[in-house]
């Protein structure tokens, strides 16, 4: 029931954002700095890897600038962040949550748990999940970014897109994910995934617009 609740508010979310879209217009919002001027090294982290997404699935992501790199620290640890803004305007897609792409590339979801994480002089908002892929598992730490709130679930994305929109004019997003191999020692990969946060959380919100 709660379910279904969820459901019939979300889809009531979205017609009322598609109409007014269609009536108003947004403003573009540009990031502070392009993506490829983020530092390759930082905090004792180095950059190993960048991916570069085909044509097929930017049309389908649609952001505005992305990054997507492998970043591992001095004891070898591997860390994928990847960044996706979306500036609002005409051409900006909408985010894609992790519960719907990760299931379409095979990957199930094995557990998943909202918390936070204390960057500096505060928390931000997560989803902590785990997902399988045969014998392979992942955990996800993910949030998404609006101006200075983090949001850990789908629902308060679209009310705040919403009441951006309306009293702002202003639909800029972001969504950060952070993987680490998941083994047997959970805790090592929650503890790693975590600093990597400290670490990179004042760097990803220079870039993106207050």
């Amino acid at each position: 029931m709660i379910g279904n609740r969820r459901f019939v508010i979300l889809i009531i979310l979205m017609v009322v954002t598609g109409v007014y879209i269609n009536v108003h217009s947004d403003f573009k919002v540009p990031l502070n700095r392009p993506f490829s001027a983020f530092p390759a090294a930082h905090a004792g982290w180095r950059m190993v890897g960048e991916s570069i997404f085909s044509a097929g699935v930017l049309d389908v992501l649609k952001p505005t600038d992305y990054l997507y790199r492998q970043y591992v620290d001095e004891a070898g640890r591997r860390v994928v962040l990847y960044v996706g803004y979306h500036s609002g305007g005409k051409g900006s897609g909408a985010i894609h949550s992790p519960k719907h792409c990760l299931p379409g590339s095979g990957w199930f979801e094995a557990s998943s748990e909202k918390g936070s994480v204390e960057v500096g002089d505060g928390d931000i908002n997560v989803i902590r999940a785990v997902y399988q892929k045969g014998d392979a598992r992942e955990l996800f730490v993910y949030w998404f970014q609006v101006r200075d709130r983090t949001l850990s679930n789908e629902y308060s994305l679209k009310l705040a897109e919403i009441t951006g929109s309306f009293f702002h004019r202003r639909r800029d997003t972001a969504f950060v994910r952070i993987s680490v191999p998941y083994r047997e020692d959970g805790g090592q990969a929650v503890e790693t995934a975590e600093r990597f946060i400290r670490d990179f959380y004042p760097v990803i919100t220079e870039y993106l617009p207050r």
